[in-house]
């Protein structure tokens, strides 16, 4: 039997597009376990709650990170919302849930533009990121921002759509499913893609509900959880949610479920579009979280649930703010799915989960 190594994998990689450091037990050319070492990028963003006021604060939140910088805005909202008693209006909750889902399409096409550059298919990386700038396009239009936004406020939003760019929006995004589920289907039934991806990393549904696993990750490993079946806010009002999932729980049941979501959001922008109440986009928060008073929430972010928590001390500055992201959940699986693979396939089974460590380190 050939002596076990321990190979460093990143936190830079010409293939990894995250700073992710692993430290890879290989013996032969198989990883038989994973290190994961974490606290890269750590910026101790939560530190500065004591120094900037709750209002302040949000636009911290959303610079935790780019892609995910809308659903950062919106959960501490929703979470500060909650500490003080703030009812939002119901519009603004619709504006919200129509920009967090187009932030949901941007990071997934994002996403697949870089799975499909590391199958080799790079003109598929250039259309998938040339849909994705339609959607920054359109963020541009209504909030004047294409990564960072800055249109959530504690009590609503800060900017409104109105009737002729919802219309150009739905139509944007009628163009970009007809292109996009070209792509997909290209994608999905690629033999040299199968060939990469079927059976490599698999996790079981019982492993994937032991690892607590969420987002994407679980639901290819048929574990049907998603924080929008919760009928929250304006998902409250969709005629019918149900989550994506797969049953396979490798590498390609991840990749096929990333790729309904997309079709799924688009359908949710559009029946939210037509269903949207008339009325105001905010409502004065004034005052301060009261001494001891704590909040929580939950948010599904476009790699899965995330996690925040608030405390007061009865002045602006909070007392506490916590935020427990999807990666960070989900870095157990990471080091299952991975054990037992082949060296070549560490990079791809690491894509189709997504990892995000600006998040996940802060």
């Amino acid at each position: 039997m050939s002596k076990a190594t321990v190979i460093p994998f990143g936190p830079q990689h010409p293939v990894l597009p995250e700073p992710l450091h692993l430290d890879l037990v290989v013996q032969d050319e198989t990883v038989v376990d994973v290190l994961p070492q974490i606290g890269f990028v750590h910026r101790g963003l939560e530190k500065l709650v004591e120094t900037r006021d709750y209002n302040q604060f949000i636009y911290i939140a959303e610079r935790i990170c780019g892609i995910c910088a809308m659903g950062h805005s919106l959960g501490y909202a929703e979470t500060v919302e909650s500490l003080m008693g703030v009812e939002v209006p119901k519009r603004a909750e619709y504006l919200r849930v129509i920009w967090h889902e187009l932030s949901r399409i941007h990071s997934h096409l994002l996403w697949l533009g870089l799975a499909a550059d590391a199958f080799g298919f790079e003109s598929m990386f250039m259309h998938c990121w040339r849909l994705r700038e339609r959607v920054l396009d359109l963020f541009e239009k209504t909030t004047g921002g294409r990564v960072i936004l800055s249109v959530v406020k504690v009590g609503g939003v800060v900017r409104d759509i109105d009737a002729s760019q919802m219309a150009e929006i739905v139509s944007v995004l009628d163009g970009i499913k007809g292109e996009y589920t070209q792509i997909m289907n290209t994608l999905l039934t690629d033999t040299s893609v199968k060939n990469r991806t079927v059976g490599v990393g698999h996790i079981t549904t019982e492993d994937a509900a032991a690892l607590s696993m969420v987002g994407p990750f679980a639901r290819a490993s048929n574990l049907p959880y998603d924080v929008r079946s919760f009928g929250r806010g304006a998902y409250g009002d969709l005629a019918d949610f149900a989550p994506i999932t797969a049953t396979e729980g490798d590498c390609y049941a991840r990749v096929k479920v990333r790729c309904l979501e997309v079709l799924q959001s688009i359908e949710i922008i559009k029946e939210l579009g037509a269903k949207i109440p008339a009325g105001d986009i905010e409502v004065a928060v004034k005052g301060a979280p009261a001494d001891g008073a704590q909040a929580s929430n939950v948010l599904e972010q476009p790699r899965g649930e995330c996690y925040y928590y608030a405390r007061g001390n009865g002045s602006k500055n909070l007392e506490r703010m916590r935020m427990r992201t999807p990666t960070s959940q989900n870095l157990a699986g990471m080091t299952v799915a991975l054990k037992g693979c082949d060296l070549a396939d560490v990079n791809m089974i690491i894509l189709t989960i997504d990892p995000c460590i600006s998040c996940t380190e802060r």
